[in-house]
């Protein structure tokens, strides 16, 4: 949680970024974020070669980045479900 929370207040700060969720498993080691962009271009921007060695130094390994498409939402809170255009 400490690394998480040194690269936290930057990605908040983000225009670009609607949402990023962190996650790590203890038992098997892997951890990162999953990122909701406004656009693949905003995702491949902020995804550069500088995101890439901040990885590799913060973490110790490089980043494994795939890109997809959010194809519908669904938030039970609100009681909605969005379809988004493919």
């Amino acid at each position: 949680m400490a690394k998480f929370r040194t690269t936290a207040p930057q990605w908040a700060a983000n225009k670009d970024l609607v949402r990023k969720y962190y996650f790590f498993d203890p038992d098997k080691s892997p951890g990162g974020g999953v990122y909701i962009w406004k656009s693949r271009e905003a995702a491949s921007q902020w995804h550069c070669e500088e995101y890439h060695r901040m990885v590799q130094n913060l973490y110790g390994s490089p980043p494994r980045i795939q890109i997809i498409d959010a194809l519908m939402h669904i938030d039970s809170v609100v009681g909605t479900i969005e379809e988004f255009d493919a």
